[in-house]
């Protein structure tokens, strides 16, 4: 039984020096942050795809356990949106080869413009990708929700090829005003997405976007508690992202939530103490 924990990133300015060693090298903030959290989302290769000496250091940085959830560069998913992609798609996988074991699934974000409508293109391109990996898929067009026909449509997609279908619950931020100004830049850029909470693999995974006040992000995480516990009570082994809109405090709430779903399953072993941010002394 495990359960996998993580942030959108590994480094944020506000942690350092008070949850994480200040000052690091780039070599060594992974490992400080994979002392609190056992997963990772991979944002940065969204953007670009990293040279393979770089993935390497991300390897040797983290234990073989540690897990992470990395993004499919923009060029296939919303530049090319899925098509003619081969070649981008062959260097990107020899980039991230030296992850081994440590990648739990290659994460497809989808535009909010790829509708239910081209799901056969991402029907083709499920096909296409080599079985040596996991995949999990991101939606954001409102018909995949607001529709019942196109919503087992993608469900049938994507167990076909045994891939997740990541939601990203972003119902705590919007269920009233924003009160700080990292809110209200979330939301004008975060999507509204519904709730969604079933799982189609062994490993879901889960994307919540809390608020800057904890007592709010754990209060808006009270139904991802018991969906979780569940999934582990059946056999699941699932991965849970935690964000805010500062993230100021995203790896404390992290091992929160860990925290309050072993409270619920007492079998799950309980993660290990951080690096101490200070050197420790004798007195």
């Amino acid at each position: 039984m495990r359960l996998h924990v993580g942030c959108a990133m590994w480094t944020h300015k506000s942690w350092q020096g008070r949850l994480l060693a200040h000052p690091l090298p780039p070599s060594a903030r992974l490992r400080h942050y994979a002392s609190w959290c056992n997963a990772v989302e991979g944002n940065t290769t969204f953007y670009a795809t990293p040279a393979r000496d770089t993935v390497a250091s991300w390897a040797q940085q983290t234990e073989p356990d540690f897990r992470f959830v990395i993004k499919l560069p923009r060029l296939i998913t919303h530049d090319r949106r899925l098509t003619d992609v081969d070649d981008a798609l062959r260097v990107f996988l020899d980039a991230i080869e030296p992850l081994g074991p440590r990648l739990h699934a290659l994460w497809v974000q989808l535009p909010g413009s790829f509708a239910p409508a081209d799901v056969s293109v991402l029907a083709q391109f499920l096909r296409r990708l080599p079985e040596t990996h996991r995949y999990a898929v991101e939606v954001r067009h409102p018909g995949f929700f607001d529709d019942p026909r196109s919503t087992r449509l993608l469900e049938e997609v994507l167990t076909a090829a045994a891939a997740e279908w990541i939601p990203f619950d972003t119902t705590a931020l919007f269920r009233s005003t924003p009160t700080s100004d990292a809110e209200r830049e979330a939301w004008t850029k975060k999507p509204r997405m519904p709730l969604r909470a079933l799982a189609l693999t062994d490993r879901p995974i889960v994307r919540y976007l809390g608020r800057d006040d904890p007592a709010r992000t754990v209060e808006g995480w009270q139904h991802w508690v018991d969906v979780v516990s569940g999934w582990l009570r059946e056999g699941r082994s699932p991965t849970m992202f935690i964000h805010t809109p500062d993230n100021a405090d995203a790896p404390t709430l992290a091992r929160r939530f860990h925290d309050d779903v072993r409270a619920r399953t007492p079998e799950l072993e309980a993660l290990p103490e951080p690096i101490p941010a200070e050197p420790l002394t004798l007195f």
